[in-house]
């Protein structure tokens, strides 16, 4: 028994990505998916013209071809289109029989953005902050007189009531 491996299976050898995701059982749902999607390519370019960018093949079931449009102004325009597009399709391979086009309604909230531009920081913003930032680096907890501490028991220092009115720089101030 001393020549009998523990692990008799083949080494393993990593799979791409596709490659293991088509062999599982998901894997007929994903190659059928490819397919339309390629058939759908095959065919955008014979729709008629302004008509490719609202509309997309979505399946084949049985002799039907299955589009769906973005609105029903581009659903009546395909419908004029159909005799022309079964031609096609037999071009491409394939024999229907009736075409079915649905309406998707549209999406109850806008796409996001990919990339928004930020706009940009005003001079007045950028001087407020600077500002800020050098209030921040004179007045260090720690030090005492001469930082810019008011003394205590002035009324203005960490014990002070805090107001809810905004910061108004008076003339002196900048």
């Amino acid at each position: 028994m001393p020549d009998s491996k523990p692990n008799a299976r083949r080494p393993a050898v990593p799979r791409l990505a596709a490659e293991a995701a088509l062999a599982d059982d998901a894997g007929a749902l994903l190659r059928r998916a490819l397919w339309l999607d390629a058939l759908d390519q095959q065919l955008r370019p014979l729709l008629p013209p302004g008509l490719a960018p609202h509309c997309r093949l979505a399946n084949v079931s049985g002799g039907q071809l299955v589009f769906v449009t973005d609105s029903p102004v581009w659903r009546a325009r395909l419908r004029l289109a159909e005799p022309e597009l079964l031609d096609a399709a037999r071009s491409v391979g394939l024999n229907p029989t009736a075409i079915v086009i649905k309406t998707t309604p549209p999406p109850l909230r806008p796409p996001m953005a990919t990339a928004t531009a930020a706009s940009p920081v005003s001079a007045t913003a950028r001087q407020a902050v600077s500002d800020a930032l050098a209030s921040l680096r004179e007045s260090r907890p720690g030090d005492s007189m001469g930082s810019g501490n008011p003394p205590p028991g002035s009324g203005a220092g960490p014990d002070a009531p805090v107001s809810d009115a905004p910061f108004r720089p008076t003339r002196g101030e900048s």
